[in-house]
């Protein structure tokens, strides 16, 4: 079946990628492959095969492409997923080099590569929607199990002078009791990104102008460090962070239940002048596992481990802090997964015949 999801009218940011004010929303197609197909315990038994008609190949019959996208989070998946075809399925896997508009565009008109894991389809709508109409591409699945990428977070040593999780809504009372004397340090984006004219709306339409002083630091290297910098003295403070980011993982981190999301409130706080700020949450994201449509036709058993293949938004957090700790490559990094957390990955691979 067919969604189409708006593109949200700003960009959710992506580490190493610079946030900008976008035009008119632009409109994604989204397709989820049948979910009865292939579905472990329900599949229909197909008739036997006649010497005229044999069972084709669970990977088909040519090496499965699979594009490794530059960003950290991307190349980890090509990575694994590389892994647990070729050692569930015996399947032939090349993982090559891509980039969103490109591997949007290749597979929407060779079909190759065959698989894209992390397709972030709102910032490439027009060559997606292009790809869907041509009938060459659809969504096995979303790529994280969250659909949020962004939100304001807390120190966990902050977390933990609430009585319930912590939310955006009880800051207002919160605040004056944990901090009566001065205000709270926000630490927002840089000045130049979209979500710091977000953040300082959304400031305003919870109360907490008088409350809490808002930091935009000139880059994303100050951004980290200043974060860095206060849970080492362990000040208590606020501070606005997107996922899938190592960050997250390597500090004890708690995010805000920021609230519903508001679709007209959201508009507003995108705006530099926002009169009548009311919160919402951020908007969400449309990011899907992306695969050419010859995998769902000649390949199902492979489109259904696809299917399945979809991480939290923490298990890539976890992934990224490897990554970023020491000397480890993405290969590496995709090993350990594989060998360590089969929890996850087993559920993906599902009943084999």
């Amino acid at each position: 079946m067919k969604y189409r999801a708006r593109r949200p009218f700003w960009l959710p940011v992506l580490a190493g990628l610079t946030l900008g004010l976008s035009a008119l929303p632009s409109v994604a197609q989204f397709e989820v492959l049948d979910a009865a197909q292939d579905r472990p315990g329900q599949a229909t038994t197909p008739a036997e095969p006649t010497t005229a008609e044999v069972a084709p190949p669970v990977c088909g019959t040519q090496p499965l492409s699979i594009a490794r996208m530059p960003w950290p989070s991307a190349a980890l998946l090509a990575e694994i997923h590389a892994r647990i075809l070729t050692a569930e399925f015996g399947c032939e896997v090349r993982v090559v080099a891509g980039d969103m508009a490109a591997t949007a565009s290749s597979m929407g008109s060779t079909g190759q590569p065959a698989v894209a894991p992390e397709m972030w389809v709102n910032r490439v709508a027009d060559l997606w929607n292009a790809a869907m109409d041509s009938q060459m591409v659809r969504s096995a699945a979303p790529s994280f199990v969250e659909a949020t990428f962004e939100g304001w977070f807390m120190p966990s040593y902050l977390a933990d002078t609430f009585t319930t999780a912590p939310t955006a809504a009880a800051l207002a009372e919160a605040l004056p009791l944990l901090q009566p004397d001065e205000k709270m340090r926000f630490i927002s984006c840089p000045g130049d990104w979209a979500c710091s004219i977000i953040n300082r709306n959304l400031v305003a339409a919870h109360g907490l102008e008088a409350l809490v002083e808002i930091v935009e630091p000139a880059n994303r290297f100050e951004m980290d460090r200043l974060i860095a910098e206060a849970v080492n003295r362990r000040e208590l403070f606020l501070f606005y962070y997107w996922q899938p980011n190592a960050v997250l993982a390597q500090l004890d981190f708690v995010p805000l239940d920021m609230g519903a999301y508001d679709e007209s409130a959201a508009q507003c706080l995108a705006r530099r002048v926002c009169e009548d700020a009311v919160p919402s949450a951020f908007a969400p994201d449309l990011v899907v596992i992306a695969v050419t449509e010859r995998i769902f036709v000649n390949m199902p058993t492979i489109a259904g481990y696809f299917q399945r293949a979809t991480l939290p938004l923490a298990e890539m957090d976890e992934l990224l802090a490897q990554l970023n700790a020491g000397a480890s490559t993405p290969e590496e990094v995709a090993d350990r997964f594989v060998a360590e957390r089969e929890d996850i990955w087993r559920s993906w691979v599902g009943a084999q015949p």
